[in-house]
């Protein structure tokens, strides 16, 4: 506990720095708040517009939760499915490298022509986002296998099934769990530039009126929150990841004599 507390107080140390110099700034420049708005502007805003915020901010948080775990879900299973089956990796791979040179922003101006304005295609871009990342982390996993103990199931008569289910998939576990953070970080920064785009609620949304209008406050007012949520998603798979995979590799302690 004290080592977490050690850790958390530098960077926390920064930010107060960093936040007091802004407020000094905006005062002693006298820099208007449509241009640069001072923290402290940005907290009485926040909570002078939270009815508003939350609002948007659960249509942002439900759009990404559900697109990052169907985006997830299709990427352990297509990662699977190129290991598993003879001659998918060389064949589809390289074509999984290239869909992810398309620009997003063209890609969510194309889903938008196809699918309209609703959900659809906000929720299109999320998973094809979040997707990559858990498939090329998953792979790299499944191939990490210790050699010596994949001829020795082999040896004893296991089939391919059980040497995926019972050596390659634990072993891949942590490898899937990287591609689960970067993945959280994405669908987050997706959600937001499909609602910008396509969405007439959200926090993306929001963003963009309150930037057409000049209300620069609202848009600090939503970074913070969006910031806010990448962060607590992160946090929710890293201590997932602790309870499963450093937990569970915990070795038991000895009794005392």
């Amino acid at each position: 506990m004290v080592n977490k507390l050690r850790n958390f107080w530098p960077p926390a140390a920064v930010l107060g720095a960093f936040v007091i110099l802004w407020q000094a700034v905006v005062i002693l420049f006298h820099i208007e708040p449509y241009i640069l708005p001072s923290p402290l502007a940005i907290a009485s805003n926040t909570i002078e517009q939270t009815p508003r915020l939350l609002h948007h901010t659960w249509s942002t948080l439900g759009v990404t939760l559900l697109g990052f775990m169907a985006g997830t879900a299709a990427g352990f299973v297509l990662a699977a499915l190129l290991h598993v089956i003879p001659g998918a990796k060389a064949g589809f791979y390289p074509l999984l490298v290239l869909t992810q040179n398309v620009p997003v922003i063209a890609l969510g101006s194309l889903l938008v022509v196809w699918f309209g304005f609703g959900i659809l295609p906000r929720l299109i871009l999320i998973i094809l986002v979040c997707f990559f990342p858990v498939v090329v982390a998953m792979l790299t996993g499944l191939t990490q296998s210790d050699p010596k103990l994949v001829d020795y199931m082999k040896m004893i008569g296991a089939t391919k099934g059980r040497l995926f289910w019972r050596l390659e998939l634990p072993n891949a576990v942590p490898y899937l769990f990287s591609g689960l953070k970067i993945a959280a970080s994405y669908s987050v920064i997706s959600a937001i530039y499909a609602e910008s785009i396509g969405g007439s609620e959200g926090l993306g949304n929001f963003m963009l009126v309150s930037q057409r209008g000049w209300q620069t406050a609202n848009v600090f007012s939503a970074i913070a929150i969006i910031v806010v949520l990448s962060l607590i998603l992160f946090g929710l798979i890293s201590l997932a990841e602790q309870f499963l995979v450093r937990g569970g590799s915990r070795k038991p302690e000895k009794g005392r004599g």
